[in-house]
């Protein structure tokens, strides 16, 4: 059974066993690649990437991906490939910015 699209409830995460489950509210052709502020149950993340034919979203994993300490195919867009809300899933990060430990 899938998990339902909000599977984070409130929040702009939540754990699946291991596995980093994420809301995102993606900002393109931003001026730098940067983790914004939890906005609601998403959280932002702008890049410098064009929105063009998912573009953005890749450059976006290969941004987020070191800042979590795993590899790029450790990360799957669930949904919002081409589109600024995506939910992605982050195999055991080793590591979390901020962000995630503020409470």
């Amino acid at each position: 059974m899938a998990a339902p699209r909000n599977a984070t409830g409130d929040s702009f995460f939540a754990w699946d066993g291991d596995v980093l489950v994420v809301n995102i509210l993606g900002k393109p052709a931003a001026s730098r690649d940067a983790i914004g502020k939890p906005k609601g149950t998403q959280l932002k993340v702008s890049v410098t990437a064009a929105p063009k034919s998912g573009k953005a979203t890749d450059h976006m994993v290969r941004f987020l991906a070191p800042l979590f300490g795993v590899a790029v195919a450790d990360i799957e867009v669930v949904f919002g490939q081409e589109n600024v809300n995506k939910q992605l899933r982050i195999k055991a990060p080793k590591k979390l910015p901020a962000v995630f430990t503020a409470k």
